[in-house]
């Protein structure tokens, strides 16, 4: 290979194009990313947004591909791919030839309107257009209570402002379980945070903001909606290109869709499911761009899953599958005290509440078929 392109410049392009230059490939490196800004970290635009005293640039990457490896940058948006003839097409028209190519197009956030009162938190732009919006300690009504949700809640009534959430069921029992989950929502409430038990039915705008119906009927007034309703992936653009298998694009273990394409990050499907979170994409990418150079020889992906998120006070870092069922061990501190290091052995988890401890050893508990009597 000669020439490859990375459609997409987030954490998976960006790991991508680093990991080829370091396993030796000379070639000409393309990257095409639709977002104006140089790559950032999107986990901290949820904790950097809504904090006055932070500055949002300070969750640029330090973008070692393009900045030491001679690579291509292209600012637009990929309309579509002619996967026989290897070639990539931008909105302008511009066609841009491969011999490989990374599919790292990431998802766009879902939203019920087009109202500007409704916001969602995925870019840059959005960090920055929520942050001035909440500044004036508007009424929020939040949809959604997974990590996004949460955290917005949670720097919303930092801000001053009224937070109602509106999550059907318990928010964070899926991405972390129950145990962690009500110790979570208990600190959301008593921080102020107004926890709607309901589905959404509609979202309408109103003279002074936006109306929201819940399926039993009542309805929330609110001057802003932030929704954290969750994720499409970016795939119109593979339309007709005989890549998307049921309009998914799935790739094999090593991130693989053809011999000279491979995926990784959030737009992608491998083992039957998606995984959109940020250490995901990360080792998908790797693999991934391994994949492209050696084939066969490269390792399947396999990673230790990791998840952290910061709310109304708490540092919570889980590794392992999330422990939906079964009763942790507390090797150190006390759930009651929501300062808590946790293990749950049978099924190769653990967990850190306010409980400092870097994340390697937190992978090597999980990991522990035993528990051990202290970690200090």
């Amino acid at each position: 290979m000669h020439n490859i392109v990375i459609a997409g410049h987030g954490i998976a392009g960006l790991t991508a194009g680093d990991t080829l230059r370091r396993q030796g490939f000379e070639g000409t490196l393309t990257v095409i990313g639709e977002d104006p800004h140089p790559t950032y970290s999107r986990p901290a635009l949820s904790k950097a947004a809504l904090d006055p005293t932070a500055d949002l640039m300070d969750t640029i990457l330090p973008t070692t591909t393009h900045d030491t490896h001679h690579t291509t940058t292209i600012h637009g948006c990929v309309t579509g791919v002619d996967a026989d003839a290897g070639v990539v097409t931008l909105a302008d028209g511009i066609q841009v030839p491969y011999d490989g190519l990374i599919i790292a197009t990431g998802t766009r956030a879902r939203r019920f309107t087009d109202d500007p009162n409704e916001y969602t938190l995925r870019t840059l732009d959005d960090a920055a257009a929520l942050r001035s919006r909440l500044s004036t300690k508007p009424s929020v009504t939040i949809i959604g209570g997974g990590p996004l949700g949460m955290e917005v809640a949670s720097g919303a009534r930092a801000l001053g402002c009224r937070v109602r959430l509106v999550q059907f069921g318990l928010p964070m029992a899926v991405q972390m379980g129950p145990v962690i989950a009500h110790i979570l929502t208990a600190a959301a409430t008593d921080h102020g945070v107004e926890i709607i038990d309901a589905l959404v039915k509609s979202v309408s705008p109103t003279s002074s903001g936006l109306t929201v119906e819940l399926d039993d009927g009542s309805v929330l007034d609110s001057e802003v909606v932030v929704s954290a309703i969750g994720d499409s992936a970016n795939t119109d653009w593979l339309e007709g290109s005989g890549l998307l298998t049921d309009g998914r694009l799935v790739s094999d273990s090593q991130g693989r869709i053809r011999d000279n394409i491979v995926a990784a990050g959030d737009v992608v499907w491998f083992n039957g499911q998606r995984c959109p979170v940020w250490t995901s994409a990360i080792e998908e990418a790797r693999i991934a761009a391994t994949a492209l150079l050696h084939g066969n020889d490269a390792p399947e992906i396999s990673y230790q899953p990791y998840f952290w998120t910061d709310q109304f006070g708490l540092n919570v870092k889980i590794s392992g599958p999330v422990p939906h069922e079964g009763d942790p061990v507390v090797v150190e501190g006390s759930l009651a005290e929501r300062s808590a290091l946790l293990h749950w052995p049978e099924l190769g988890s653990a967990a850190a509440i306010n409980y400092r401890m870097p994340v390697p050893r937190l992978h090597r508990l999980a990991k522990s078929a035993t528990t051990p009597v202290s970690t200090a």
